[in-house]
């Protein structure tokens, strides 16, 4: 067997990657198994490189807030900011202090640096405005998207004022309270106003489809790009919050997925405007459900690559990835007879793994999952295994 299974194994590199899929997909995403390794984002950005050399992708996306991602993209392509201020601002979840991040936007700017515009690169973050503990306020979207349409449509046709959305957002720090994660009585999402808030929430993302034709012809397409995100976002974050305020059994399980539509609702956005590699959690990415413990509860959902790929089909190709060490975080090296253990035993660092050719090899029975003794590391799936189009698979992971 371990014959075969080194003959599914190509070297690392954008070509062995390409390889396996029939075609160029307008989507290619990326998973990791864990978060923050520089390891894993160095191989990222390796990948990036290549893909925008040889395979024309132009845009790059990652888990990160999608409206904070505007000032990554304003960098980018016109070097507005510096990059201190942007690594500070433009990224969620403090991932903007990650060296791989940093050299990632680096590297954007200066291959943009005297390009065309048409040949510019493009960044992107395509998740929610949400934290582990928290979800923001929707007045920075809902502000953006009424102020876009303000400008451009007659006043009559707009369903109520600024100040009127003012009133009704109140304060930013209700919205954001951190104990409303585990507390629905202290979110915002069913209070007061809130009702009325979603309603002109949806009149405003209404009349910006109602307006298209109007709207694209007086707006830059970045202008019009904004503008949908800004109605996907606020429409998302009410939603959000609404299911912060429920106290059902299904709360939990509604918040992970309505999470995820945002997220493949932002994909499917990007995949409009061109070839673009995404890069996230296998479990946001992979096309099968996803499932999690949270707060003591099983949760089961469909991630984002499961939403997208049942709408691009076969321009949505999965690449996981999975690792054999991660020993600063207590992973050692894998039992032998798992998945990753059996891909441990061959010589290569880092590799590109034919997925659906593997689980051929190994037959009806699989390999036992592995059990990482770390929450953070998402072992593989065997009986999943040939549910995505490949697999990277990095050895060792050390401590950068």
């Amino acid at each position: 067997m371990a014959t075969d299974i080194k003959d599914t194994a190509h070297p690392f590199d954008a070509a062995s990657v390409m390889g396996l899929l029939p075609a160029r997909p307008r989507l290619l995403a990326l998973g990791e198994p864990t978060h923050r390794e520089d390891t894993l984002l160095d191989l990222r950005n390796e990948l990036f490189q290549k893909l925008v050399e040889r395979e024309g992708y132009r845009t790059i996306a990652l888990e990160t807030d999608c409206l904070r991602g505007t000032i990554v993209d304003d960098h980018v392509t016109s070097g507005s900011r510096t990059l201190d201020e942007v690594m500070e601002h433009g990224f969620s979840h403090e991932w903007g202090a990650d060296a791989g991040n940093r050299e990632l936007v680096r590297w954007m700017r200066a291959y943009n640096e005297d390009r065309p515009e048409a040949e510019r690169l493009r960044f992107a973050g395509f998740d929610g405005p949400l934290e582990i503990a928290a979800a923001e306020s929707p007045r920075q979207a809902l502000i953006l998207l009424h102020g876009y349409l303000a400008a451009h449509v007659d006043a009559d046709l707009l369903p109520c004022t600024s100040e009127t959305l003012d009133e009704l957002l109140g304060s930013d720090d209700r919205w954001t309270e951190p104990a409303a994660m585990m507390d629905p009585t202290r979110s915002v999402g069913r209070s007061d106003g809130t009702g009325r808030l979603r309603l002109l929430a949806d009149e405003l993302a209404a009349l910006l489809d109602e307006q298209r034709p109007h709207l694209t012809a007086v707006s830059t397409p970045e202008e019009w790009d904004r503008a949908r995100l800004y109605g996907r976002t606020a429409l998302g974050l009410l939603r959000y919050h609404h299911w912060m305020a429920d106290t059902s059994p299904a709360r939990l399980a509604r918040l992970v997925a309505v999470r995820d539509r945002m997220m493949s609702l932002n994909l499917l956005a990007l995949a409009e405007r061109g070839p673009t590699f995404v890069y996230a959690h296998n479990a946001h990415l992979q096309r099968e459900k996803s499932s999690m413990r949270m707060g003591g509860r099983p949760l089961e959902w469909w991630s984002a690559g499961a939403l997208v790929s049942a709408e691009l089909g076969e321009e949505y190709a999965f690449v996981a990835t999975a690792l054999g060490t991660l020993r600063h975080q207590g992973v050692d090296a894998p039992p032998p007879d798992t998945v990753e253990g059996l891909l441990y035993a061959l010589p290569e660092e880092r590799c590109v793994v034919d997925a659906r050719r593997l689980a051929a090899v190994l037959g009806d029975t699989r390999p036992a999952p592995r059990v990482s003794p770390w929450f953070g590391y998402a072992p593989l799936d065997p009986a999943r295994l040939a549910d995505g189009d490949g697999l990277v698979f990095v050895r060792d992971v050390p401590q950068l």
